[in-house]
């Protein structure tokens, strides 16, 4: 039984990885779940320097999920190099570090930056806040999508993954935008924008006003994005949102995933990757499945 998946030449033993900012970079969770058997572990983000994140509080337990406004807050490419990556080299895994910033030029400096490092990807958070372009973010104008893609990929040693946000009327039309410029890859769905108000206090409940709704109540939405963007490229796609167990993981890669990544689903259960890595194991014992590209976009 092959669980093996190939992602823009990179093959990774199985199609399971961590989430950007639910798994920082791995050390925290190192003591529940043996990272040498996840497929790929994905970094916090990482900016070309080191940022506050927004005031708190920053995280709210909504209905079927979360809501958060961390404002990724990290330590900047120097110390994620210097502490971060000497880490994770010491698993067999793959590393696909997240990378952030406030304008095209602070996106190619930590891509520059890296370029020399050992890792395996680069995932590309175009849902940060342009603020050249009045704080849009970047993932929700198909040309500014194109444009800086095709910009990272000139500094790129790696394969880019374009990490797409969903809070756009198509998805397809940013995917399409993605590929054009170069996108090795692409990964949906980034979170949804939620508001939560506190009403015996008037008051909004996290200090950014808005949040991104992450958890089980946005899958559905993940899967029909995840659908339809496998019908409108031909680059590999990494589902995520709102995976909980190998069922839902396994729902993405039939709509057309090579590979999926779970994220709130770590905090509630640290051990879940490891847990669903199992479960998909099962399922293709179960119905025979040989090769688990058999699987991927086998519904249409």
């Amino acid at each position: 039984m092959n669980m093996k998946v190939d992602l823009c030449g990179v093959t990774l033993k199985n199609p399971v990885m961590t989430a950007s900012g639910t798994f920082g970079a791995g050390e925290e969770y190192s003591e529940f779940v043996d990272l040498n058997k996840l497929g790929a572990v994905v970094t916090k983000g990482v900016a070309n320097v080191p940022w506050e994140g927004n005031p708190t509080p920053r995280v709210a337990e909504v209905y079927g999920g979360m809501l958060n406004a961390i404002g990724l807050q990290n330590p900047g490419i120097d110390l994620f190099i210097e502490r971060d990556i000497p880490f994770l080299k010491q698993y067999d895994t793959k590393i696909i570090v997240n990378v952030c910033g406030h304008t095209t030029e602070e996106y190619v400096e930590v891509v520059k930056r890296l370029a020399d490092q050992p890792v395996d990807m680069l995932e590309i958070n175009i849902s940060c806040p342009n603020v050249k372009e009045g704080g849009i973010a970047f993932g929700q104008n198909p040309k500014t999508v194109e444009d800086i893609t095709r910009e990272i990929k000139k500094y790129a040693a790696q394969p880019v993954i374009m990490k797409l946000s969903p809070n756009v009327t198509d998805i397809t039309e940013t995917a399409r935008a993605a590929e054009a410029g170069g996108a090795d890859a692409l990964s949906l769905i980034n979170t949804l924008t939620g508001m939560k108000i506190d009403i015996n206090r008037r008051k909004f409940v996290l200090a950014n006003k808005t949040g991104g709704m992450s958890g089980p109540a946005v899958h559905p939405v993940a899967v029909r994005m995840v659908y339809q963007t496998a019908q409108a490229v031909d680059i590999p796609i990494i589902g995520m949102g709102g995976i909980m167990n190998a069922e839902d993981a396994i729902e993405m890669i039939l709509a057309g995933a090579t590979a999926v990544s779970v994220g709130t689903a770590n905090f509630t259960n640290p051990k879940v990757t490891e847990e669903i890595v199992e479960g998909i194991a099962a399922y293709m014992e179960k119905y025979q499945v040989n090769d688990i590209k058999e699987l991927v976009g086998a519904v249409v």
